[in-house]
């Protein structure tokens, strides 16, 4: 195809990003709407993006690719897989939900001093489709150079939405609400640029090894994999080693994995809801997609040996998120550390190594992208009718905006997993990937499950039931638009829980070729698959190599 889908993709979100700041000052609710449009029209072409694909062809499809800094070995090299298309999907249905739930989270407050309290509406919108503009990108490079730009660039706009645009709620001064949001903005800023001044490294580490063995270095994923299949690229273990960590480590801080994680309570807990859940459902996604891309395809051998550790770390993260939510008096840092544990769970996933623990945990991802997004928001309109993000300032809701609670609900039991629900199959196959090879780490990462339970029960026991408190005795239900926000949310996590075939059917064929590269075998795309409901069963991929046994239905 001639049209350049993918660059189009990303540079729609771009384009709408300069159109919204050029809006002048005086037509703030003009810059919405156009932020809005742009929003749609990015999914429109994510949308075609889709239906292009082609689940059973080529590994990565849509494919572009110009030279770009030729003395480098660096190329602007886009393609997609299965996995890729997904998550930009995902990206692309939450940002005009995003938008219009933040739809006066940048407006001035009444009376407030142009040099404090002062918000640039143009600002905020263009920022968030800004972030979209070079997350899509990061899904759809496959130039390692290229990624990583985008990888980091992500980074100063994020820092001016969590910095520039916090949250309003917590009955603190003007003067300890900017500090609290300063200081999470700067914890952001200088975790993840950590992470990637490492990851910077290693990516130069990477262009010496392939000029060394190649004759000429390449950033290019595709021929990285491609040599090192047929023997033209061998890294010796120490280089391999250091060179995975370097990117890892980077993916960890993004992801977040524990104990690189204690930005993003601070982070979620300082932004308003739709920053929270660009944060969590949107950004910290190319963390762990980068795993799966990069780290796994790029140093196979290298992923086993850090596999243990790993795996270690996650079981970590999934107990010590969902202990440390049981504990918060604050909503929004309850679920920032309940995503810390979610995420625990899709990096167990990906390091199990079986095509069940990767395909669950890729679908993880989209499925805690929409059931984060909509207990979030939820928790936004309700922080702002209240005024406040503490949980002992809520109760008997139920009765006075029955809507509200209800949906609130909802969100709740999609993050505890509930059958019936999108994350439970995802959750369910992560489980099912690491108990087939690692049955001790599978059965201590059920307890996080309960744990969820226990804090999500808790937290709407506390403030939907019970006395009606007399400061929310007044408190409206979810008004039109915060319904149009919800409403879609809801009923994708119903439809993905009950039918997430089509959303598997996508990624499938790319966990399969990822566990391919990893295990150095063909993806022999021959072979029969035989579908098996939810999810496949490909002979291919399974062995006792992969989950211990000669195979089994997926």
């Amino acid at each position: 195809m001639s049209f350049p889908l993918l660059t189009a993709t990303a540079v729609a979100p771009a384009l709408g990003a300069v159109v919204t700041a050029a809006v002048p000052a005086a037509q703030r609710a003009a810059a919405k709407w156009v932020a809005l449009g742009f929003s749609l029209l990015t999914l429109a072409l994510a949308a075609v993006v889709l239906v292009r694909f082609d689940p059973g062809g080529a590994r990565f499809q849509l494919t572009e690719s110009h030279a770009w800094i030729k003395d480098f070995g660096v190329r602007y090299e886009l393609g997609v897989d299965g996995i890729a298309v997904a998550l930009i999907a995902l990206t692309a249905v939450l940002i005009p939900f995003i938008i219009l739930a933040g739809w006066h989270d940048a407006d001035p407050l009444e009376g407030a001093r142009p040099n404090s309290r002062w918000r640039p509406t143009q600002g905020f919108f263009a920022l968030i489709l800004m972030v979209e503009a070079m997350v899509v990108i990061s899904f759809e490079a496959t130039d390692v150079f290229l990624f990583y730009i985008f990888f980091e660039a992500m980074l100063i706009p994020m820092y001016f939405l969590i910095g520039g645009f916090g949250d309003r709620a917590g009955g603190r001064s003007e003067e300890e609400t900017a500090t609290q949001r300063s200081y999470a903005a700067v914890k952001f800023l200088l975790y993840n640029l950590a992470g990637g001044l490492i990851m910077l490294a290693a990516v130069v580490g990477l262009y010496a090894v392939t000029a060394d063995q190649l004759g000429t270095g390449t950033f290019s994923l595709q021929e990285i994999v491609q040599a090192r299949a047929g023997g033209h690229l061998d890294m010796a273990s120490s280089t391999e080693r250091l060179l995975f960590l370097g990117f890892f480590f980077a993916f960890a801080v993004k992801a977040p994995l524990w104990p690189l994680h204690t930005w993003l309570p601070n982070a979620m807990g300082e932004s308003t809801a739709p920053v929270a859940v660009l944060i969590t459902a949107v950004v910290d996604k190319v963390g762990t997609f980068a795993m799966l891309r990069f780290c796994l395809q790029l140093f196979p051998e290298a992923s086993k040996w850090a596999t243990p550790a790993i795996m270690i770390l996650a079981l970590i993260s999934i107990l010590y998120g969902a202990l440390l939510a049981i504990g918060q008096r604050d909503i929004k840092r309850l679920i920032a550390y309940a995503s810390i544990s979610h995420f625990g769970f899709i990096i167990l996933g990906i390091f199990a190594m079986t095509t069940q623990g990767q395909g669950g945990a890729t679908l993880y991802m989209v499925n805690h992208g929409v059931s984060t997004a909509a207990l979030m928001l939820v928790a936004g309109f309700l922080i702002t009718r209240r005024g406040s993000r503490l949980i002992e300032d809520y109760g008997g809701v139920q009765k006075v905006a029955p809507v509200l609670a209800g949906t609130f609900l909802i969100g709740g039991l999609a993050t505890l997993s509930l059958p019936g629900l999108a994350p439970f199959i995802s959750e369910f196959l992560v489980l099912v990937g690491t108990f087939s090879r690692y049955p001790v780490f599978g059965v201590i990462a059920t307890v996080g499950i309960v744990l969820a339970a226990l804090y999500v029960l808790i937290l709407y026991q506390r403030t939907m039931t019970g006395p009606v408190k007399a400061e929310v005795r007044s408190m409206p239900d979810l008004r039109v638009r915060e319904l149009v926000v919800v409403a879609p949310l809801i009923a994708l996590l119903i439809f993905l829980g009950v039918y997430p075939k089509p959303l598997a059917d996508i990624v499938n064929p790319a966990v399969d070729h990822t566990m391919s590269v990893v295990d150095k075998k063909d993806p022999r795309p021959e072979h029969p698959v035989t579908d098996a409901g939810w999810f496949h069963y490909s002979p291919k991929s399974e062995g006792a190599s992969h989950d211990g046994a000669s195979g089994g239905a997926k």
